[in-house]
Order: structure tokens, then C-alpha cells, then sequence
């Protein structure tokens, strides 16, 4: 009994005591040191080793190291320096496969919870669960001897003008504006503007069209796309016309609506281009209405007095003649979006599904952009039956016909180094900047260098930006200075050289607005001013853009690298906005809307007028 607490109390340096007394006596030495002094004993001390560089790693270290555990006893075994090589280099591929995976995971659930919850469809319809199971029927079938060729030949042909297509029975590719069976009068209408042979989006769309399939038409600015849904439209009207004529207040009979007003302008005066030819070969009148804001309704109302068969109209005012009732979409089978993913992205969204529930039956649907990202391709298909996807090169992006520049200037430097731009190439020239200010500025200080230059921007009346648009376009003027106004659809068929004054928030719009120049097959130069001021996201997008279109990327934009650079090979970017520098999981864009949304939570006034929906 006396010596039991001398035992407890002995200091730890004494050890002329035995080992097997330690253990009896001393109940605070670790479990892991016991078993240390008995593999000892046992003469295991090589297991010990590597057992005791686990010592004090967390226990997600201890996982990984688990597969490591088979090295460490490799040398054991005399296993060749080389075997243990490619053992370890097949476990660090394994980890980086599964790390990919992981990130796609990932990217998959941020769209599933971002992704529209509510189709893109009417309220009637939504309410009544209309679905609509095939597409419209037509009249117009592909010529005989090119339905009897194989398949093969169809797929050879999207191959050789790399044409991608989705979606069922898609319609075969036609090399020739004869072989779809298009009248000798736009024939002729389209020698005399030099147009010999379909471009690759209309060798494949302007046949799906015809043919009757709902369609998302995705390829680089200046390919054609205006084409592919003005020509069947026109069409689509003669006959209607030639079957029983339009009478009074009927109609429209085909709806195009574009984002912008000078984008509608343009579209009106082509159809009515083509219109002009058929009449003159001895065809009915093609009555085409143009509905914008900014200009006396009047006009519009005139010409759906007498019958209407084409609209074009921007949403806002097609929305309030709608309302009013100064048109309707009993007759309406035909609606085409232009630009279709800048419009739900403006904020058009709400509108543009009021405008599907005046439709009183199934439509065709045709939604056009150079610019499509994954969220609101899925959120298109939802509006649409059975629909036909086509695709030339990436959807966003640029024109491989441009050569782009990006240039490092200082703030202050920007409006002095245009004058030494300008000089780059002949006019005219494009020069694009954010802000209505910036417009102003700079148009004001070429004016006073003595450079022909106009102006247009969202605060200038419609009647001068009509003037300017026409003057530029007719080359009276040498330079158009402007905001994203006019980078979206319109077709400036000479200019040489587009200068961005400044760097985009969004890669999407500086795709639009380089795509101004090197159309129709032409080569084109585009400049951008960048500096500390831009976001280095965007300036990640810009430089994955250049790399894409075999550009040269400046030393300052080669530096820069993010986080999710590594995989940057899964392929076409962020799923959100389209941008190739980041993911959806670090889209700022993606994030900005989701903190709006967060701030204006409790903010709602549920009571007041607006609140429609309540």
C-alpha cells in the first residue's frame, strides 16, 4: 500500500523503474505513445514511420494520404522509382477528374435554381395548359430530287459550312435561293444587291423556316440572319394574300420585334425592299407596318386600316397599341424576335410574354441572335414546338473577319489618342462608348477638329437620330459616335474600322459591337481602349475572346489569370452570361441580379397599382 503513491508523484526523469510499472501507474500517457513503446518492443518500427507522419494532419489530410500509404511501403518492396512515378501520376489524375466533375456539378445546380421556373408562353396558355404537340403546317416542301438524296450528302454539306443542328427531322440544307422555290421578281431583288448565294445560316434556316419548324438561329454578326426570317415572312404573306385578300383592320398576319428602334427601321426597310420587287412584277401590294416609339402612331394606324400582313414594332409601343386596341393578333402566325436573348436581357422579359397572350392560336416561333447563352436558350425552348436549333460557330462568338486591337490608354489620354486612331483606316468609322456623356464629349471634340461626325444616343429625339443613322449610312458623314443603341443588328455595309471607347460591363455587348465591321464576308478592324477603370472580369472574357478568334493578346492581358482558368477546356464558359474567362459559379452578372433581388426583398408596396401581379 505505501508505495502506490510514491509511484504516482515519481518524476517523469526517473526511469530506473520498469517499463511494465509505467504502464500500470501512469494513465495520462497517450494511447498513441503506448502503442508506440510496444511496436517497439516488437521490433514494427516500420510501420511506425509512417504512421507517425499522420501525427497531428486533420483527418481530410489523413484521406488523401491514404492513398499514399502504398509508396511509403513501395520501397519496402524495392519497387522501381518509375512504377512509383506513374502510380502517383495515375492518383493525380483520378483527384483532378473528380475535381472536374465536382465544378460541373456544381454549375449544373447553380442554372437548375436560376433557370425560369414559368415558360415563356401566354398567361391564357400557362393557365389552360395549352400545349401545342407538332409545328404549323405549310404549303412549301423541298424540291423532289433533293429529298430522294441520302442523309449523308445533307450531313456532309453542314459539315463542309460547319453547321451544327438540333431537334427532330430537321429539313435538308439548300446551296441555292432557286432551289427555294423563290420567285424570279426576290431573285432579282437579291442580283441587284450582290447577294449570288445563301450564306451558311441561310443555306440551313431559311428551308426550316419555310418548312414551318419553330427556331433558334445562333451565328456571328453580319451573316445574314435578317434573311432567314424576312424572305419566308414575305412569302408566307403573298400567299395568304393570293388565297383571299386582307380586308380592312385584318391582319397582321407575320410580327417582327427587335430591341431597338433603329434595328426595327432597318428590318422594315428591307422588307419593304423586297416587297417593292414583287409588286412591280405584277404581284399584290405587301402592306408592312412599322409600330416604334418616338414617332406619330398615325402612320401605323393608316396602314392597319387598310389590312395589314407584316408588323415590325419595338415592345414598348406594340405593347400600348395592343392595349389600346389599335391592333390585334387574331390572324398572327408567324412572330420572330430579333436578337432575341439582348431583348429578355433589357428587361423586355414581361412584356414579350403579354404580347404571346393576345396570339388566339399556335404561331412559329423564330428567336435570332449572335449571342446566346445556355439560360436563355433553355428558357427560349420553352416557348417554342419541337424547335430546330441551328448553329454556325460558337453562340458568342466574334466574327473571325475582324481583326481586333486592344490598346492601353490612360483616362485622360482616351479622347485625344481618337484624332490618332481615326487615321488607322479611310471612313467611315464607328466609334462606341457607355455613357450618353461620353457621346456627347466626344462628339463635340471631333466636331471642333473638324472631323464630319454624328451623334446618337437615348436621349436624342427620333427624328434626328433617324437623320444621323441616314447620313451616316449614306456617307455624307465620315464618323457615327454612339452608345449600345446601335451596336445591335444594324448593318453599316462599308465601315472599316469600330473604335471602343471603352471596355463593355458585358462581353456579350462587345461582341455586337465589333460585329458592326467585316460583314458579309469583308475584313474589318476593331479597336478597344482599355484601363485600370475596367472590371478584370470582363478583361478575363476579353482575352479568352481573343485567344478563341486566333487574335493576339496583348503582354497586359496575358498576365492576368483566374482561379477557374483550369477549366477553362470544359468548354464554352459561363452558362450565364456567356462569358469564356470565368464560370457560373463566379459570374458577376449572375451575382448582381441575385443581390438586387436580395435588396429589394420587404420592398414591395402590395397595395399600389403596379403591383400587378397582386
Amino acid at each position: 500500500m505505501s508505495d502506490v503513491p510514491v509511484k504516482k508523484y515519481r518524476k517523469e526523469s526517473d526511469t530506473s523503474e520498469n517499463e511494465e510499472d509505467n504502464d500500470k501507474f501512469e494513465p495520462y500517457v497517450p494511447v498513441r505513445e503506448r502503442k508506440k513503446q510496444q511496436l517497439l518492443k516488437m521490433g514494427r518500427i516500420v510501420q511506425l514511420t509512417a504512421e507517425a507522419s499522420n501525427v497531428g494532419k486533420s483527418s481530410s489530410e489523413n484521406e488523401h494520404d491514404e492513398e499514399g500509404t502504398e509508396e511509403s511501403w513501395g520501397r519496402k518492396f524495392n519497387i522501381s522509382l518509375l512504377d512509383q512515378h506513374t502510380e502517383l501520376k495515375k492518383i493525380a489524375e483520378a483527384k483532378k477528374i473528380s475535381a472536374v466533375e465536382k465544378q460541373l456539378k456544381e454549375e449544373e445546380k447553380i442554372l437548375e435554381s436560376v433557370a425560369e421556373k414559368k415558360a415563356l408562353m401566354g398567361v391564357a396558355e400557362l393557365a389552360k395548359g395549352i400545349q401545342y404537340e407538332d409545328p404549323i403546317k405549310t404549303s412549301w416542301t423541298p424540291p423532289k430530287y433533293i429529298l430522294n438524296k441520302p442523309d449523308s450528302r445533307h450531313e456532309k454539306i453542314r459539315e463542309r459550312l460547319r453547321i451544327l443542328t438540333e431537334g427532330e427531322n430537321v429539313p435538308p440544307p439548300l446551296c441555292t435561293f432557286r432551289e427555294m422555290k423563290l420567285p424570279k421578281s426576290i431573285l432579282a431583288a437579291l442580283a441587284k444587291r450582290n447577294i449570288k448565294k445563301p450564306s451558311p445560316i441561310q443555306v440551313q434556316g431559311i428551308p426550316a423556316v419555310l418548312a414551318g419548324r419553330d427556331l433558334i438561329g445562333i451565328a456571328f454578326t453580319g451573316s445574314g440572319k435578317t434573311l432567314v426570317f424576312v424572305l419566308p415572312i414575305i412569302m408566307f404573306s403573298l400567299e395568304q394574300e393570293l388565297r383571299l385578300p386582307f380586308i380592312s383592320r385584318e391582319g397582321p398576319y407575320g410580327l417582327i420585334i427587335c430591341p431597338s428602334r433603329e434595328l426595327a427601321k432597318q428590318t422594315h426597310d428591307i422588307i419593304q425592299y423586297y416587297c417593292r420587287h414583287l409588286q412591280e412584277s405584277g404581284m399584290p401590294e405587301i402592306r408592312t407596318v412599322l409600330a416604334i416609339g418616338g414617332v406619330p402612331v398615325n402612320d401605323a394606324i393608316a396602314i392597319i386600316q387598310q389590312g395589314a400582313h407584316i408588323m415590325v414594332a419595338t415592345p414598348g409601343r406594340l405593347m400600348d397599341m395592343l392595349d389600346k386596341k389599335l391592333v390585334n393578333l387574331d390572324v398572327c402566325r408567324y412572330l420572330c424576335m430579333d436578337e432575341a436573348d439582348r431583348m429578355i436581357d433589357m428587361g423586355f422579359e414581361e412584356d414579350v410574354r403579354t404580347i404571346f397572350s393576345y396570339f388566339k392560336g399556335q404561331r412559329q416561333t423564330l428567336l435570332f441572335s449572335a449571342t446566346m447563352p445556355k439560360k436563355i436558350q433553355n428558357f427560349a425552348k420553352s416557348a417554342l414546338v419541337k424547335p430546330v436549333t441551328i448553329n454556325v460557330g460558337r453562340a458568342g462568338a466574334a466574327s473571325m473577319n475582324v481583326t481586333q486591337d486592344v490598346e492601353y490608354v490612360k483616362q485622360e489620354a482616351k479622347v485625344v489618342y481618337l484624332l490618332e486612331c481615326l487615321q488607322k483606316t479611310s471612313p467611315p468609322v464607328l466609334i462606341f462608348a457607355e455613357k450618353k456623356q461620353d457621346v456627347d464629349a466626344i462628339h463635340e471634340y471631333l466636331l471642333l477638329k473638324g472631323v464630319e461626325a454624328v451623334a446618337i444616343h437615348g436621349g436624342k429625339d427620333q427624328d434626328e437620330r433617324y437623320r444621323s443613322v441616314e447620313a451616316f449610312r449614306n456617307q455624307e458623314k465620315d464618323v457615327l459616335v454612339a452608345t449600345d443603341v446601335a451596336s445591335k443588328g444594324l448593318d453599316f455595309p462599308d465601315v472599316q474600322h469600330v473604335i471602343n471607347y471603352d471596355m463593355p460591363d458585358d462581353i456579350e455587348n462587345y461582341v455586337h459591337r465589333i460585329g458592326r465591321t467585316g460583314r458579309s464576308g469583308s475584313k474589318g478592324l476593331a479597336t478597344t481602349f482599355i484601363n485600370k477603370a475596367t472590371e478584370q472580369y470582363v478583361l478575363l472574357d476579353l482575352k479568352h475572346l481573343l485567344i478563341e478568334a486566333k487574335q493576339k493578346v496583348p503582354p497586359f492581358l496575358g498576365e492576368l489569370c483566374s482561379e477557374t482558368e483550369k477549366y477553362a477546356d470544359l468548354g464554352d464558359g459561363c452558362s450565364y452570361c456567356g462569358g469564356l474567362g470565368h464560370r457560373i459559379t463566379e459570374c458577376p452578372k449572375l451575382e448582381a441580379i441575385q443581390n438586387k433581388q436580395v435588396s429589394n426583398i420587404g420592398r414591395r408596396d402590395y397595395l399600389s397599382n403596379t403591383a400587378a401581379d397582386y
